[in-house]
């Protein structure tokens, strides 16, 4: 009896270090998620695009082709990859989150100008064809815009956790990884039937309340989406050039974020009633006027020189592809 009760107290005792663990890795992946908040916001913006001009009863399936290719972006080749980094060359980690940040700054400015000056980018051309091919079109882009979205997510996740052991650091960053997916393309799923479920109450609500509700939701939703982008856009921009400020301050060049920090404290010094929400507003303001500054600085480089490089690189692709059919 006493070595059954033995027994029974050290299942206990392991039961208690696993639930210690659980509560440690979700609490590691929610600090580290809320890192990533930016890319979050802007993956949440970009994705409802991809089913736009699709039959109502294919939306659901395509945000879930796009959201099982999310998983496998994720999981199957980031969370191995940065895991890697993360064990032989920890010292690439900084960079690589430097190169992303400047990515967001980029896409963030990019979406500024295009906002400002809708005459700098040629408008989007309405694919037409077979709804099939169109629609693994859309698809195979989704997926790949998923993966530099979910890069950045992954790295700025992988620098937040806390150093430990191999297997608290791929059950963190498997918790991130799929935690953000379920919530991004979960709400994705909730905007983009929003519309018809709003006309759906509109039609046959019972009650005035539950048609004038419908009404109200199909009226409301362009203007949702547009403020979805333009706190996607600013998210984008706080969180690159925060990301750039301290990889450069860890490069040794802090005097940047020293100054912001600086202005940060005088401006919350104004309004003693609530000096740390005023300083950190303050602060992320700053970042994204960095971030804005940056990104439009890169736009010349990427538009003169990162473009025809790529697409050099496709058509080579697409010559190969065409000498191998051949």
């Amino acid at each position: 009896m006493s070595g059954l009760l033995a027994l029974l107290d050290d299942v206990a005792a392991i039961a208690k270090v696993a639930a210690a663990s659980v509560d440690d890795v979700i609490g590691q992946a929610a600090k580290a998620g809320a890192k990533a908040a930016g890319a979050v916001i802007d993956d949440a913006a970009v994705t409802p695009k991809y089913v736009h001009g699709f039959e109502a009863k294919r939306e659901l399936p395509i945000v879930w082709r796009i959201a099982k290719g999310s998983l496998k972006n994720k999981l199957l080749i980031l969370l191995p990859a940065g895991l890697a980094l993360s064990a032989f060359a920890p010292w690439v980690i900084s960079p690589l989150l430097m190169l992303g940040g400047a990515y967001l700054c980029f896409e963030g400015a990019e979406k500024v100008v295009h906002r400002f000056f809708p005459g700098s980018h040629a408008d989007e051309q309405h694919q037409v064809g077979d709804p099939l091919h169109l629609e693994e079109q859309k698809v195979a882009g989704a997926i790949k815009t998923d993966f530099i979205l979910s890069a950045e997510i992954m790295t700025i996740a992988l620098a937040a956790i806390p150093v430990g052991s191999f297997v608290m650091e791929a059950a963190t960053l498997a918790v991130v990884g799929v935690g953000i997916t379920i919530l991004v393309y979960g709400g994705v799923a909730l905007i983009v039937k929003a519309d018809d479920v709003g006309l759906h109450m509109s039609l046959n609500g019972r009650l005035g309340l539950t048609r004038a509700l419908g009404r109200g939701i199909v009226k409301g939703m362009p203007g949702f989406l547009a403020a979805l982008s333009t706190v996607g856009t600013m998210a984008m921009l706080w969180v690159g050039g925060s990301i750039v400020i301290h990889g450069m301050e860890e490069l040794g060049f802090g005097w940047l974020g020293h100054h912001i920090h600086d202005w940060a404290a005088a401006v919350a010094a104004l309004v003693p009633q609530a000096p740390g929400a005023v300083q950190w507003t303050a602060k992320a303001a700053m970042d994204g006027v960095f971030g804005l500054a940056l990104g439009t600085a890169l736009i010349p480089f990427a538009t003169y020189v990162v473009a025809p490089l790529m697409g050099l690189f496709r058509r080579g692709d697409k010559g190969t592809g065409d000498a191998h059919r051949g």
